[in-house]
Order: C-alpha cells, then structure tokens, then sequence
C-alpha cells in the first residue's frame, strides 16, 4: 500500500492515545508526529510543513471543559488561518465541539474512536489542506501574470538555415527534462524561444514563470524566487510563495541570469541541486517540480574565465545551450518579421490598408538593427502610428542611421537636438557592445537601470 505524502500532527496528553493513533495512521501517511503538550505548536509549525493537525480538547487533570482545546485552536489558525484542524473529544463534549467547528476547525473524532472513522476524516482534511495550499499557488500566480502584462507571443519567424537549426534543436529538446541556456544579444527574442520549448514540452499543460533576474534587486532575490512567511520583513503582510513553487509542474524561465552577483549566483546553485527551496522567514524546505529555462546576453564562457560566474552553476544549468544569432547575421529574415509586425500592428490601429512604400523597405533592409527583433518591432509599429496616408514613409519610422566605424564622423550631429543626439550615443553604444548592458552602459557613464529607461524611452 502506497503512502500519501503527508504530515500528520497529533497533539494529546495521553501517551496511549498517541501510541494508538500513530499506529493507524503511519500505515496510511508517510510523516506522522506526535506530542503530549500543545506548548510544542510553534516549534512545530516552525519547522514542518503540516498538512493536518489532531488535536485534543482537554490538557488538564479532572478538567473537561475543552478551554484549552478552543485556545490552541485560535492560537493555530492566528498563525496559518489555513491550517486543518481536526478535534478529538469524548461524547459529552459533542456540543463543544460543533462550537470549535464554528470557530474554525475542520471536523472532530468522538473517543474512543473507529480506526475507519479516523482514517475518513484525516483523509478528508488532507484533500482540503491540498486544496487550499493549490488556490494559494494559483491566486500568486495569477497575481503575477497580471502583474507582469506580457504580450502575447506568436510563431517563431525566420526561415534562414541559422534559424532552422535552432528550431530543430528546439524539437530535440523539449520533450525531455534537460536544464537549457539561451544566449543571444538583447532584443534577438529569447523569452520568445523559451515559451515555444515550453508550448512544445510534456509541461504545457502548467504554468510559465518569467523572471527577470536583470531587473531584481538583491534584497528582493530571496523573497520573489523562493518566497516569504509572513512577517519575514517589513512588508511581508501575508505567506507568499516564491517563483519556484508557482512553476509548479510548469515551466520557470530565469531572464539575464548572467547578471546575477556571485553572492546570489551560490543560494540558487544550492536550490538546483538540492531541488528544494525555502521560504524566507521560514525553516521548511519545499521540493518543486519545475522545468528550468535560462537566459543570457553576456559571453558566459567569457565570464566564467574571469571568475564573473561561477562554472559550477554554468555546468548546472547548460546541459544543452541554444544560441540565437542576431538579425545582422541573417538579413533573410528581416523581411518576415517586417512582414509579420506590419500585418499585426495595421491590424491593432485600423489600418488594415497600410503599405509600406520601396524607399521605406530599402531603409528598414539596410538598417543593421543593433536592437534586433526588438527593435525591428518598435520601428514597425512606430511607422504604422505616424503613417499620415495608407503609406508608411522612411521618415515614419524615425531610425537614426549610424555610420559604419567606432569614430564619430563630422556630420552626426548637424541635427543638435539633445534628444537625438542621446538616442544616437545610445544606440552606437550597443551596437559598439552587441547589445551587453553593462559595458554599454558603463561606457556611457550609466547605471544599468538607466540605460534600461533611455533604451524603453527611444524604443531600442
């Protein structure tokens, strides 16, 4: 017979009443614990993960009240209003215990008890203890989605060889359970190529989880990926699960890992080989079953060379890589995405009739998109919004041509509006630095986050 995956807590100060429940219920749960004083509860709670919880009525001698039953009962639900209850009372306690129902509990066992009785109504609360725990998941998760706003993503575009390559290796890759690497360049569409090997892979059916560790504070690491008890921190109004356990049975993608310090880059080593996490705040280790997707722009062979990322968590998480090349290195395919985000974004401001004129193409095909599909997007929709007829024009799209070269040539800044000059250092920047942040920006003399909000603000 197969144990449910369960911990059971039975509280009560007759040894012989625990001796007896423990021998019913270890047949049937895989963790059952037992004391014979409820003064233990916090430390318990503290440390356990405990599905359900069977508690006594009666603590003192010649006492039978049920006083401290209702105490400790309150005193269990202040701490987890989640938490299953189930109340053991002799007959003449019945009334007693339908008031502690009323107050919160599950349900009660009449002493002495029927082995099936028991076994029913443990069963019975651990089916709602797992309910509530998955409402729990899915609301943050749902509060997350929301939260972030993503667009849709549609197909992959691109039938140049260097894209087949990678989708076919994406066929390869996405049934099976293997940790995957995404390099590329910012804006060449990595989170859009995780989707697709999570649409394509056995955890379809569950949710995917975006993190961008990019744009995550340090203080915040622990609390957003592996979660927070509630009163962990300042704000910590409330349990909260992290990113690892709303992927549950889904897919965690974690963005621009290679900007994760070292400090951090250890903690989530330890989370993948031990393939647990715990809450902040809290001493219980969870285990999650989450298929693991990773992201990075920087030269992460490069980095681990110079001792900026650990190659022990490279060798975690690269059991297979996947490099996405940049749209200068497949100018096949810059029609299809022309093509592609004209179609969506004429659609999106009703004008369905637009057309994009010889000129305007030959700019756009020229162009050498340092911000690549990203970019390429922008423009797109940009040029739709400004088209004044059922033309888009070159000068709808707004690009700044940068001249071939690293010298800043004499004429770059005839036009000496302050805007366009930025968004042109801007740009030279990262193309001067295939897309990697943080050289563009410390030679710019920015903080990432800065030159994140200039490259939102010019649509790079």
């Amino acid at each position: 017979m197969t144990k449910a995956k369960a911990s059971i807590l039975i509280i009560d100060d007759d040894e012989d009443i625990l001796l007896s429940a423990k021998l019913v219920l270890k047949k049937h749960f895989d963790n059952v614990i037992t004391r014979n004083n409820p003064k233990e509860i916090n430390q318990i709670l503290s440390k356990e993960q405990i599905d359900v919880i069977v508690l006594d009525m009666n603590y003192r001698i010649g006492f039978n009240d049920g006083k401290e039953g209702l105490y400790w009962l309150k005193h269990i639900l202040k701490i987890n209003p989640k938490m299953v209850v189930i109340l053991m009372t002799a007959y003449g306690e019945v009334e007693l215990a339908v008031n502690a129902i009323k107050l919160g509990a599950f349900d009660f066992i009449l002493k002495p008890w029927t082995n099936e009785k028991l076994l029913a109504t443990v069963h019975a609360g651990l089916t709602l203890s797992r309910s509530n725990h998955k409402i729990s998941i899915l609301k943050h998760t749902n509060e997350t989605l929301l939260k972030n706003n993503e667009q849709q993503f549609g197909p992959i575009i691109g039938d140049s060889d260097a894209m087949q390559d990678v989708m076919n290796t994406i066929d390869k890759v996405s049934v099976t359970e293997a940790n995957i690497i995404i390099l590329g360049e910012n804006g060449t569409g990595k989170q859009h190529l995780a989707r697709e090997i999570h649409k394509k892979s056995l955890q379809n059916n569950g949710p995917f989880i975006h993190v961008d560790l990019g744009s995550l504070s340090e203080s915040l690491f622990e609390s957003e990926l592996f979660g927070h008890k509630k009163g962990a921190f300042t704000d910590a109004l409330e349990d909260k699960p992290g990113r690892f356990e709303m992927a549950e049975d889904g897919t965690l993608f974690l963005d621009e890992i290679g900007n994760l310090p070292l400090n951090l880059q250890s903690k989530l080593l330890t989370v993948l080989q031990d393939k647990k996490t715990s809450r902040l705040g809290e001493g219980i280790e969870r285990p999650f079953n989450a298929r693991l997707l990773f992201a990075t722009n920087v030269p992460i062979h490069e980095w681990v060379a110079h001792g900026k990322f650990r190659q022990d968590l490279l060798f975690r998480i690269n059991t297979v890589e996947i490099t996405i090349p940049p749209l200068r290195d497949r100018p096949n395919d810059i029609t299809d995405f022309i093509n592609h985000y004209l179609h969506l974004y004429s659609e999106k401001y009703q004008k369905s009739h637009l057309k994009i004129t010889k000129e305007a193409l030959k700019v756009l095909q020229n162009h050498k998109w340092p911000g690549n599909v990203r970019e390429i997007q922008h423009t797109i929709e940009r040029g739709v919004i400004m088209a004044d007829s059922n033309e888009i024009l070159p000068t709808d799209f707004n690009l700044t041509i940068i001249p071939k070269g690293n010298e800043v040539q004499s004429n770059e800044f005839d036009n000496l509006n302050l805007q366009d000059i930025e968004k042109l250092l801007v740009q030279k920047a990262m193309d001067k630095y295939n897309g990697n942040i943080s050289k563009a920006a410390k030679e710019l003399g920015l903080t990432r986050a800065a030159l994140y909000r200039r490259l939102e603000k010019f649509n790079l």
